[in-house]
């Protein structure tokens, strides 16, 4: 099954094309970079390009993949506004990824772990999740201060692509494992992950999730 994995949740973004099939690893095809700024205009023509480049068509695609959350509004409503009008059309299952979701897999770190990402006016986006013999169990994402989150962090592993975030949590003797921000390639990994574990949404079910205050308790359904 041919995946397209999307993500504009950030200042950058990129698309990858992925072949899935048995079991619960994808091929990745070829991931290509999105400037920030551009999404909206570049986001279509880069997907057809893509497809073209490799002898496809928007038809050949079996399966999507998407960063649902968090970051930022605008981006992240651009990327699901077009995967939405793709998968109706298509009539083809969408797995919404969390992009903290994505950080804590990549790291392989197991027990508790939290991930973390800037989320600019002096707070931070958390994900915290339990890896385990029976796999990743999610238990919330929210957003606090950088105080709040330091004075509320204890004995877990803290996951991230950001300097400042991991040298605040050493500084705490915090465990620290530093990842690159993830690709649209890891994204289609988690993505298929999800398809073939029956995790999939319609696209009117599709939404953003943005992590405001309101939704700082709010328990997320583990995988």
């Amino acid at each position: 099954m041919l995946l397209l994995a999307v993500d504009t949740s950030g200042k950058h973004g990129s698309i990858a094309l992925a072949r899935c099939g048995q079991g619960d690893s994808c091929e990745v095809t070829e991931v290509v970079a999105l400037a920030g700024g551009t999404f909206s205009a570049e986001l279509v023509p880069q997907i057809a390009a893509l497809l073209e480049k490799h002898g496809f068509s928007k038809s050949d695609i079996g399966a999507f993949a998407v960063v649902a959350g968090p970051g930022s509004f605008t981006g992240l409503r651009i990327g699901l506004t077009v995967v939405k009008a793709l998968a109706e059309v298509l009539a083809k299952p969408i797995a919404a990824v969390s992009l903290l979701e994505v950080l804590a897999t990549v790291s392989h770190a197991r027990g508790r772990v939290t991930a973390v990402l800037e989320a600019g006016r002096n707070e931070v986006f958390l994900g915290e999740y339990e890896f385990g013999s029976a796999g990743m169990r999610a238990v919330r994402e929210r957003l606090l201060t950088r105080e709040e989150w330091l004075a509320s962090a204890d004995e877990q592993t803290i996951v991230t692509p950001d300097l400042s975030i991991a040298e605040g949590a050493r500084a705490k003797g915090l465990r620290v494992i530093e990842v690159e921000r993830a690709r649209s390639d890891a994204i289609a990994q988690l993505g298929w992950k999800k398809i073939a574990a029956g995790e999939s949404v319609s696209p009117e079910a599709l939404e953003a999730s943005y992590i405001g205050r309101s939704e700082a308790e709010l328990f997320v359904k583990g995988s």
